[in-house]
């Protein structure tokens, strides 16, 4: 996926590799704790892609340790326009059915067993 000719890479270019990282490398590994990890946008004056976490990964403690030793390294290792990444949750979690981590404020016996 690297371009060892040095040319400057288009956006769309840049782009179909991100996703086809997060797909071959990244999401086989998240979607065996049954999250998911999708491509939002990537910026080209940062560096910056942005991913979105839904699935398990919405709203997980270790998604974060996850994202930065795990899939920014990957990303930045196959396609070095990418110089980091910042994940967003599942904003719309709640209306596809799902509650992926139940808030302590809201636990009691029920939800532990």
């Amino acid at each position: 996926m690297r371009d060892i000719t040095n040319k400057m890479r288009t956006q769309d270019e840049i782009v179909k590799d991100i996703k086809t990282v997060l797909e071959e490398k990244v999401e086989p590994s998240v979607a065996a704790h049954n999250g998911s990890i999708g491509f939002i946008d990537f910026a080209m004056d940062t560096g910056v892609a942005t991913l979105k976490l839904s699935g398990s990964c919405s709203g997980c403690a270790m998604s974060k340790i996850t994202l930065q030793r795990g899939v920014e390294q990957t990303l930045k290792h196959y396609v070095p326009e990418v110089k980091s990444i910042v994940g967003e949750d599942d904003e719309k979690a709640a209306e596809q059915g799902y509650k992926p981590y139940v808030p302590r404020n809201e636990l009691n016996e029920s939800n532990i067993n």
